[in-house]
Parts: C-alpha cells; structure tokens; sequence
C-alpha cells in the first residue's frame, strides 16, 4: 500500500486537517474521564450543587467540541478516500489501455474488471479507516494509559496483565485470516470470469442446452468462493466476542481490586470511575486496532494487485525515435457524394483524394513471430508487399496465421524477427497513434458499442458529418436496414450489439472502417455472414473509394479474393504462394486444393 501512498499527494492539506480533527477529538474524550472523576469527588461527595453543574457544563462543552471534529473528520477523510480511489481507478484505466494483447492475456479481462472495481473499494474502505484510526487509536491508547496511571499506579497493573493478553489474541487471529484474504480474491476473479464467459455466451449455452452444466459450473466456482470466505470470516470474527470477553474480566478485575483500594481509603470512588472509563478507552483503542488489522489485510492483497497492474510494462512501447511528424497523415476526407436517387456509391463515387503514402503501402520482411510460450511459431520468414491501389488478399486453412498475420500490422503484437514496414517506415519506429491513424480495421468479430447507430459508425472518425455517416453506411451496404428501423440512424444498439444479426454487425464495423477514410484497410474475414448479392455489391463499392488505398482482405471464400491484384496463400504459417488468381492456379498446389474444395460453391458463383 505505500507505492499507492504518492497518489494522496493531492490531498494533503485534507490529510492534515483530518489528523488535527481527530487529535482534537481524541484530547476531549481523553479528558471526559478527569471532568466526571472531580464531579464525583468535588461536587456529589460534598454535595456542592453549583460546582455540578459548572462542571457539567464544560463536560457538554467539550462533548460537543469533540462531535464536531468527528463530524469534519469523518467528511474530509471520506473526501479523500474517494478522491484516491477515483485517482487510482483512472490511472488503472488509462494504464491498461496501453496494453498490448500480450498483457490482457496474461491477466486476465475477468482480473482486469475486478481489479478496477472491487480491489479498488477495498482499498477505498481501508484508507477511511486507517485515516480515522491511525491517529485516535494509539493516542486513545497511550494518552488512556497515562491517565489511569495518574489516577492509580498499582490499579494500572491489571492494565500490564490485560492489554499483552489482547495483542496475544489479535496476533493468533490475524496470522491465520491474513493468508486467506488473497485466496478470496483470486476465487472472487473466478466468479467474474465464469459469470462474464456465460453472459457473453448466452446463445451458444442455451443453444446447446448447456444451462445446467453453466449452473454446475458457476455453483462449483461459488461454493469455493463462499467456502474461504466463510473460513476468513469465521476466524476474523472471532476476535470481537474474544475482545469483548477480555474487556468485560477487565472490568469486573478493575471493579473487584479498586473497591478493595477504596475501602484501604487509598482510592476516591471518582478516580475509580475514570479508571474504569480510561481503562475502556484503552481496549476500545486496542479493539479499533484490530478491526484495522481485519480490514488492513485485504487491502494489502488488494493494493498489491493494483500494483502488479501499474507496474506492468507494456510489452510494445513506442520508439523514442518515433517520426510524429506523420501524425498528420490520417485522412478525413468527406466521402463522395451519392446521386439522389439513393443509389450505392459504387456508381458515383468519386475518385480518393491521392494517398499520402509513398511507395508501397505495407511490406512484410521475413517477419516470424510465434505467441508467447508458444513452442511454435505462427507465421515463419512471410514476406510480401501490398502497394497503393491494389487489393491484397490473405487466404489459407485454418489455422494458417492469416488473422495473426492482419493483428501484427496494427502492432497488436510485435514481430519475434523480421520487420513490417507501412509507407517504407517500421512499425517499430512510429507512435501507435500515428500508426494505427493510416488504418481502417475491421475485426473478424463485429465488435460494437452501446449507443446508436450514427454513434457507431461515428467511432471511427469522430468528426464526421451525418452526410458522411450515411454515405459510409450506404457504402457498406448497411443503409437499408438501417433506414427500416423506426428511428434510423438513432436507432439504439444494445450492449455487443444483440440486437442485430450478424451481418448487420459486420456491415456496421465496416462502415466504422469506411467513414474513416485511411490510406490502408484491413479486413479480418469481414465477408463471411454476407450473402454473395450483399458480397459482391459491398466489394464493387469499395473498388470505387479505395482506389488509391492499400487494401488487405484476409477471407476463407475464394470468390471473395479471387478478384484481387495480390494473392497471398498461407500454409501452415509460411507463404506458398503469391499471385494473381490466374497465377496461383497455374503455380500453387495449395491454392487448387482450396479452390477445389469451394468448387460447387464457386461454379453457382460464376
């Protein structure tokens, strides 16, 4: 928890003055005790009525001057708390949208969310707590300590007997609690992400009648969860019936030897009432340490996985050379005007404003790269060059690396050797900004987000007209169903967009990529819940805008790359062949067997 003390530097002076407050606060119910001890002695013994109640007024008085700095304690300490947690969560967020894959799939997305959420609030309940505690419970502690021995030395030493007693019990409780608490974590990190992985596969469970196994699987996941927890919480909250059964022999010890002293005439019966309150303070003092020592724990586990967070460096970071003079080369050009008929703008597009890139548009330089602890490599010595104007596509069997090969453009992994140059500069050598800027991608999974349709397609050039947004939609064949919907393209997308099949997805993600307008497109199998009508119209429209763009498509259809420029044949992570159509068929064995295995399909396609 210290590396996460610098994130209070902001709330110092409220730091400060809640340290005064409870300073205050502890000094005026440290002196309650002495008030009602002279009350006892000076005022009800001798029965002198006006001293009773002057002394009863400065008890209210310094009563109510410790209520108020209770109250602004407990404000202030509660700002900074939540002040802190929102500061950390934020850091966490920002700093996990720098990850690489590499880091999401080491931790976790599950971990991640509860990271972010629930480790969090832990360490946001624990900093109220200790700034309210750290201060009143010692000095309730040392300052109730002094003051019972002032009232009576030898009564103190039941005090000596008790207090090692109770520090003895809250050491017991806490050494077996501590190591359960990161247990609980981890088993909370399981529920989230068995939750997470049934909600999100919601169809696929109930389309293969995998309800019950889900219930099976969750309530394992459960009981392991609730079993820890109920163990941890079983030995912690022991320690409060124990505390409370110390203080209350306390109490009857501190009752049976100070009435014997007050018999000797060697105690007033006043003194013997503020031990008995200060010898209380002194256990409660010692019973809020142990609450902290409950809650100080977790948040020690939680702190230190917020840490591992942090301080986990992305593996992909950027050159310091890094040329940001390129950032300008994102294009926003507004998209070409549709002939009022609402035709496609496949036939009256205008040509492309001329790319900014010079020379060829992606070059693949013997690149190899495997996944981490991956024995072996996923793509081995791939060379190609996809240029300005042409249309590359990827195909190969599955399992060949084509989308592995489309992720390490965009650096979402980084190559193991060889290079990847866009514009004729490494990758390695640009900011991922002004890298990912040159891009319009388009995932194999249609990914979309809560909002409307407008919103969405929006995403991918923020400052896009409504003109241009419908121009990208019309583009991506997305237009008709999307001006069927009662609100248009205000229409509202669910969460993951549930709401729209599959092919509405895709065309969406890829009116997402079009609005954009880059000088280089990606496309991860983006034409695979198309029909061949929706397939063929969206690939002649794009012909049209992306004239002077670099096109990579990677598709499992040959009819869907089999009228590219550039084909590019993937076997087992290595190249077999690069070619026109034409070409591959005359040259490449493993084009034909592909092409041969999509032979009825592809003879009704022609």
């Amino acid at each position: 928890m210290i590396k996460l003390a610098r994130f209070l530097q902001p709330y110092r002076m409220a730091i400060a003055m809640v340290l005064l407050l409870i300073f205050l606060q502890s000094l005026s119910e440290l002196y309650l005790p002495t008030l009602l001890a002279d009350i006892v002695n000076l005022g009800i013994v001798r029965g002198d009525t006006a001293y009773i109640l002057k002394i009863g007024a400065v008890m209210v008085t310094v009563a109510a001057a410790g209520a108020l700095c209770a109250i602004g304690a407990n404000y202030l300490s509660s700002r900074v708390a939540v002040g802190f947690s929102k500061q950390v969560r934020a850091l966490l967020f920002t700093h996990v949208e720098n990850f690489s894959l590499q880091e999401f799939d080491q931790i976790g997305t599950a971990s991640l969310i509860t990271r972010t959420t629930n480790d969090i609030a832990q360490l946001q309940q624990a900093l109220t707590v200790m700034l309210r505690l750290m201060v009143s419970a010692p000095l309730m502690c040392i300052g109730g300590i002094i003051m019972a021995v002032s009232r009576d030395a030898e009564l103190s030493l039941v005090l000596a007997v008790v207090i090692p007693v109770l520090a003895l019990v809250i050491y017991l409780v806490a050494s077996r609690g501590i190591p359960l608490f990161r247990q609980v974590q981890v088993k909370l990190d399981g529920i989230n992400r068995v939750l997470r992985e049934n909600l999100t596969g919601v169809r696929v469970v109930r389309a293969f009648n995998r309800t019950d196994y889900e219930k099976e699987r969750f309530d394992q996941v459960n009981r392991d969860f609730t079993a820890t927890s109920v163990q941890v919480n079983r030995i912690m909250g022991s320690l409060m019936p124990l505390m409370l059964l110390i203080m209350n022999l306390s109490t009857v010890a501190i009752l049976w030897f100070g009435a014997n002293r007050i018999d000797l005439g060697k105690m007033q019966i006043g003194d013997l009432m503020a031990f008995i309150q200060y010898a209380m303070q002194i256990l409660f003092a010692l019973m809020m340490l142990s609450f902290m020592f409950v809650m100080l724990p977790r948040a020690a586990v939680s702190a230190g996985r917020v840490n591992e967070v942090l301080e986990m460096e992305p593996q992909i970071k950027e050159s310091a050379t890094a040329r940001t003079e390129q950032r300008a080369m994102v294009t926003t050009q507004p998209l070409p005007a549709t002939a009022a008929t609402g035709a496609t703008a496949a036939t009256t597009a205008t040509p492309m404003a001329p790319s900014q890139l010079k020379g060829p548009a992606i070059e693949f330089d013997h690149v190899t790269f495997r996944y981490p602890g991956a024995e072996e490599p996923v793509l081995e010595d791939v060379s190609f060059t996809a240029w300005p104007g042409e249309t590359t596509a990827i195909i190969g069997g599955t399992g060949a690396g084509k989308s592995t090969l489309l992720a390490l453009i965009p650096r979402f992994y980084d190559v193991d050797s060889g290079s990847i140059r866009v514009g004729g500069t490494d990758v390695r050598a640009m900011t991922q900004a002004e890298l990912r800027g040159q891009l319009g991608v388009v995932a194999q999974k249609a990914v979309l987000f809560t909002g409307t349709v407008a919103e969405n397609i929006r995403y991918g050039n923020e400052k896009a007209t409504d003109e241009e947004v419908r121009q990208a939609a019309r583009i991506a064949q997305a237009a008709d169903f999307i001006e069927t919907m009662p609100e248009g393209y205000d229409a509202l997308i669910a969460q993951g967009g549930a709401n729209l099949s599959g092919g509405q997805k895709q065309r969406l993600a890829m009116a997402r990529a079009i609005v954009r307008r880059p000088p280089i497109y990606l496309f991860d199998d983006s034409f695979s819940a198309l029909d061949y009508k929706t397939d063929a119209k969206l690939r002649a429209a794009l012909k049209e805008i992306t004239n002077e763009a670099a096109v990579l498509i990677v598709a499992q259809r040959v009819s869907t790359v089999m009228e590219a420029e550039r084909i590019i044949v993937l076997d087992q992570g290595r190249v077999a062949g690069n070619g026109s159509h034409r070409e591959l068929m005359a040259t490449c064995a493993v084009y034909r067997e592909i092409v041969a295995s999509q032979g009825a399909e592809e003879d009704a396609h022609e």
